[in-house]
């Protein structure tokens, strides 16, 4: 009987609203559009994620191949890259600011569970990647971190606590590198 009660429990938690669901239909039926546009259409891929509740900046570059997943929840600055292949598991808020680069392959995930709740329920802590920030091929960002202003985050690396402004986090797990000799 517990266990029907904590598999009903699991349930509920994951459960979106209808008008999260209908949005979620909506732009996986609209995803051909923003995946199979020609490379230098920025804007036109900009202009289809504001259709969609994002926040998208001027000069904003995300390639064709980038996978987001609830554009709703993005806040994107101006002058920022975003690489091919780069997922935004936008499930809670991810806000790259200006100047920024999102480098091929990078994972930002806003979502995971509390493993300490035996419903697992949903967690969305937001990641912000700030200013003249640099997140290099293949690094994860983890839920509720933030990449300081001009921070690096190197290739590879897995940031599950935050980097500070103007240092390198390297590794996994992330070791962090403080000053320019050190580059």
């Amino acid at each position: 009987m517990t266990m029907q009660l904590d598999v009903s429990a699991n349930r509920a938690a994951r459960k979106y609203s209808r008008r999260t669901q209908v949005a979620r239909v909506l732009w996986a039926l609209c995803l051909p559009l923003f995946r199979f546009s020609p490379r230098p259409m920025w804007g036109w891929r900009a202009w289809l994620l504001r259709r969609f509740g994002a926040q998208v900046g001027r000069g904003a570059h995300l390639h064709p191949t980038v996978r987001i997943l609830m554009p709703w929840n993005l806040s994107i600055g101006d002058q920022v890259t975003v690489g091919d292949s780069a997922i935004l598991y936008a499930l809670g808020a991810i806000t790259i600011c200006d100047r920024a680069t999102v480098s091929q392959y990078v994972h930002l995930c806003a979502g995971t569970h509390d493993i300490r709740d035996p419903a697992r329920t949903l967690c969305k802590p937001p990641i912000t990647i700030g200013p003249d920030a640099w997140v290099c091929a293949d690094a994860f960002v983890g839920p509720g971190v933030r990449i300081g202003a001009g921070a690096i985050l190197g290739a590879r690396a897995v940031a599950m606590r935050d980097l500070p402004p103007r240092s390198t986090g390297v590794g996994n797990p992330m070791q962090i590198i403080i000053g320019k000799e050190k580059r």
